[in-house]
């Protein structure tokens, strides 16, 4: 099949595109309102870009209606914001925090998560996630007006937590132990336990 973008709906396009572009990590972000209201919602358009400087990126796409959700009006007020690692022990809060709520509506408290402080930036990190990421706004990035349109959200990283029994001996971080779950199409979801692994090739010839 071959598809058009030009003569596909927007709504269609956003199935394709969810369907064909998986598996997405998932970051669980906290943003702060201007009078200090903790937010917190999923995104799984989502990303790390460099390590040097250490940059995150997430996308916060419009409503349907086209107007901004609240994790972006937050962040353009407050230009900070954590994003939590969801491990599977957390899919069904991360799912909780999906929900459309008033703006203000503190979504930790809602669903009976915990805050914890962070130490270089204003909004709170979210306890029961194993890692999580403190970061500021690098840039935001607009593409597109309207309906499922994005906000693209770069972040410099400023400080990075994790708990200490993610790591093994040799210091890697123990996939297993972080069991992270991946957004697919739909309401499908995948969980990181089946794992493979492939040697990078050696450079060969001239």
């Amino acid at each position: 099949m071959r598809f058009d973008p030009s003569q596909v709906s927007v709504r269609d396009m956003y199935q394709l595109l969810v369907g064909l572009v998986t598996p997405r990590p998932i970051a669980w972000v906290t943003s702060l309102s201007p009078n200090g209201i903790t937010n917190l919602a999923p995104f799984s358009f989502f990303n790390a870009i460099t390590a040097n400087p250490p940059t995150l990126v997430f996308s916060c796409a419009n409503r349907r209606d086209g107007s901004k959700k609240d994790t972006i009006r937050n962040i353009e007020a407050v230009p900070q914001f954590v994003v939590n690692v969801c491990s599977y022990d957390q899919r069904e809060a991360m799912n909780d925090t999906s929900a459309e709520l008033d703006y203000e509506v503190n979504e930790l408290e809602t669903f009976g998560l915990t805050g914890v402080p962070s130490e270089t930036i204003a909004p709170c990190r979210v306890a029961e996630s194993k890692a999580q990421f403190e970061c500021v706004v690098h840039q935001i990035v607009q593409v597109g007006q309207g309906s499922l349109a994005a906000n693209l959200v770069i972040g410099r990283i400023t400080m990075i937590h994790a708990r200490d029994e993610l790591f093994a001996s040799d210091g890697s971080v123990d996939a297993a132990k972080l069991d992270t779950i991946g957004r697919m199409g739909g309401s499908q979801y995948t969980r990181t336990t089946e794992l493979f692994s492939m040697a990078r090739p050696t450079r060969t010839g001239k």
